[in-house]
């Protein structure tokens, strides 16, 4: 088992459904109370590649990635067309749009993070899957030099800085970012008529731990 850095073609899941899930033990008390739980501390994401397929070729090209990853046993990349930017879908990224950490005067590595708020509440998401060349970074809000300030692992999501920020800075970062997911089936069951007819496969894929 392996992780492959290569992304999903996008035109390909471009049209799919999907998004992601939590779950949630719930036990209803006699009084009709409920008591909720969940073992999970991050979201998982699911999606259908099936819905972005549109003719042949795309089965074609879908079959040549399946195979390549050997079905579910290697991972890869997607991009999720929904939620791939570090700030809103109409917005540019730039180097202040997420908070990453704060200096201390000896931490050199920070994990790309993306934070959501929804009134009060808020939950922290590690990006492991940057995507390179489009990540920006800011010490105090003044934007640091790739290459020469900091440099990124897109394979783990992880910015290195040559100097250790200051004792109380703020560091931050903007980026775009995909999904590690695996295909969640060992077979791809197609019918060519349909979909010369319109109608597309279910190509479950799931996102997997990294």
């Amino acid at each position: 088992m392996a992780f492959h850095e290569v992304r999903f073609p996008a035109s390909l899941s471009f049209g799919s459904s999907g998004g992601p899930e939590r779950r949630t033990e719930i036990v209803t008390l006699s009084n009709g109370f409920e008591e909720r739980n969940t073992p999970w501390e991050a979201s998982r994401r699911r999606y259908d590649a099936g819905l972005g397929m549109r003719s042949l070729d795309d089965i074609d090209a879908l079959i040549a990635f399946f195979e390549a990853r050997r079905g579910p046993l290697h991972g890869f990349r997607w991009k999720d067309w929904g939620d791939w930017r570090s700030c809103a879908p109409s917005a540019e990224v730039a180097a202040t749009d997420q908070w990453i950490g704060t200096g201390g005067g000896a931490r050199e590595t920070f994990d790309l993070l993306k934070t959501y708020v929804s009134g009060t509440e808020t939950w922290m998401r590690r990006i492991a899957k940057p995507v390179a060349g489009t990540v920006r970074v800011a010490v105090d809000g003044v934007e640091q030099a790739e290459g020469v300030d900091w440099t990124l692992d897109a394979a783990t999501g992880v910015v290195t800085f040559a100097v250790p920020p200051g004792p109380g800075t703020g560091v931050t970062a903007g980026f775009e970012f995909d999904v590690p997911v695996r295909f969640d089936t060992d077979r791809l069951d197609i019918s060519y008529s349909g979909v010369a007819a319109g109608e597309v496969p279910s190509v479950p894929v799931v996102e997997i731990r990294t």
